[in-house]
């Protein structure tokens, strides 16, 4: 009686479809317990319905050591039972393996990289997916990708990255992955992906995981990646805000926290196809992100590595609106290089081509700031530096400003360009110091002579000073020899008065 009783009550279903499936993915990696209730949906595919249950589950296998079968190919089952064979091999390829060692189960290996490329040629079919296939293709992508990064020591020694001579380190796993990768990018951008539902999956969670692979050593992870990113963000619009909060996230963290990142210049690439994408008038949470993300990006020290496609996201947003020119000049001056001439050489090419699409208002909100930087540029010993600020003067719209602002400009470059003529080291740099003080003689004698009077009258102020304040320190040098020395007394000591004994 309580055998009929019971009966009656509602069985568990166990459908596979459930979101909350897509948190779990311990029962996918080698080594991991079985899930009894899984057993009975390989048999679907595994054209053998007789053969006996095996401790381990053949939609997820349980352990590298007990080894996995080949299933039977597609072609070799009918339309109604592929998808069910999909999620089966799907499933086969969830056994993770030990690439560090070559010589460990080669033949699973083999299985398991000829299964994937079957799954790469059924995905690349037009056969429409099920929930549960998505959700399946979703948990061996976790399985084979999702993973921690040791700690890059390399990189913390070397500079933040700048060393050209390390060469790139390569993942052992890297033949498996890239069929994975590949995998994962048909499958996204299949026309046969419901996006509605496969965004159940395709989640924040997801995407979280995948954003932190961008740190990997390998370029060639970073590379595919940066494409699958890029499909994720065309397909699921749902997810775009938050892909750009996150992916700002990270560099919140590297510009103000690490310093350390392998993937930035892949994810400014990234960036710099969305910013493209943006309609206008642009947003303000769009100029936010230029004035807390991108300018700040100027500051790290390992700025050569992603320098050319920062430079291009901040030309995307002038482009876009060029009001914003006189906001970007302000920054780059705020982060401004003192001591790396790299820096200043990267920081004067891209405020050239700012230079280069900025209009008369913008530009006169910023000139007087901005020729003094240049000016200290004129004189730096660096001569590349000092060479490439000179260079501002063969750019005819930059000329061109100048000369409608000359009034403001020319006293502040004018001391620049006396002290360059006087006595820089560099032969290249003098001649083109001569060049742009011809220049401003051409364009307003007068105003140039007036200027001249004004900065050998200062100079001549400075050097009256600068005796005076000599001669003080002598006075006050001869004071103290005469004073006799007693106790504690603080003493000023001279080359002259005492040897200095070797």
């Amino acid at each position: 009686m309580l055998r009929q009783f019971l009966s009656k009550l509602p069985r568990k279903s166990g459908k596979s479809d459930s979101p909350e499936l897509t948190r779990s993915t311990s029962c996918t990696t080698a080594g991991s317990t079985p899930q009894p209730h899984r057993s009975n949906s390989l048999n679907l595919g595994s054209g053998r319905p007789c053969a006996p249950k095996r401790t381990s589950s053949a939609v997820f296998p349980a352990s590298v050591v007990a080894g996995i079968e080949p299933l039977l190919p597609f072609k070799d089952v009918p339309n109604s039972e592929k998808m069910n064979l999909f999620v089966s091999k799907v499933s086969l390829c969830c056994v993770t393996f030990d690439f560090t060692d070559p010589t460990k189960n080669l033949i699973e290996k083999d299985v398991k990289r000829q299964t994937l490329l079957e799954l790469l040629d059924f995905v690349s079919g037009s056969v429409r997916f099920s929930e549960p296939a998505i959700l399946a293709m979703c948990r061996m992508c976790a399985v084979n990708l999702f993973r921690v990064f040791p700690p890059n020591y390399r990189s913390a020694v070397s500079n933040g990255g700048e060393n050209d001579d390390d060469e790139p380190m390569f993942d052992p796993a890297w033949p498996h992955l890239q069929i994975v990768y590949d995998l994962l990018v048909k499958f996204i951008t299949s026309s046969c992906l419901d996006a509605k539902v496969a965004k159940k999956y395709i989640d924040h969670s997801f995407i979280l995981r995948l954003l932190d692979l961008f740190d990997s050593e390998d370029p060639r992870e970073r590379d595919c990646l940066k494409t699958i990113l890029h499909r994720v963000y065309g397909k699921f619009m749902v997810h775009r805000p938050f892909i750009r909060k996150a992916i700002s996230n990270i560099f919140y963290r590297f510009v103000f926290e690490i310093e350390r990142h392998n993937g930035i210049a892949e994810l400014l690439e990234i960036f710099g196809s969305i910013i493209s994408g943006f309609a206008l008038p642009l947003k303000e949470e769009h100029k936010i992100f230029l004035w807390r993300v991108l300018i700040p990006l100027h500051k790290p020290k390992s700025l050569g590595v992603y320098f050319q496609q920062l430079s291009y996201c901040v030309s995307q947003f002038i482009e876009k609106e060029p009001k914003l020119c006189s906001t970007v000049i302000r920054g780059l001056l705020k982060y401004w290089p003192i001591t790396n001439s790299q820096k200043e050489l990267m920081f004067l090419a891209e405020l050239e081509e700012i230079l280069e699409a900025i209009n008369m208002v913008e530009f006169q909100k910023v000139m007087v700031p901005l020729f003094w930087r240049i000016g200290c540029c004129i004189n730096s010993f660096h001569f590349q530096v000092a060479e490439r600020a000179l260079f501002f003067w063969n750019n005819d719209q930059i000329v061109n400003l100048i000369a409608h602002n000359r009034h403001v400009i020319l006293p502040i470059i004018l001391p620049a360009l006396e002290k360059n003529a006087q006595n820089h080291w560099n032969h290249a740099v003098l001649n083109l110091t001569i060049n742009v003080r011809k220049m401003f003689m051409e364009m307003d004698d007068q105003l140039f002579i007036s200027c001249h009077i004004h900065f050998k009258e200062e100079e001549a102020k400075v050097s009256i000073l600068s005796e005076k304040r000599k001669e003080a320190w002598k006075q006050l040098e001869n004071a103290a020899s005469l004073k006799p020395i007693a106790g504690n007394t603080a003493v000023l000591v001279t080359p002259l008065a005492t040897p200095i004994a070797y």
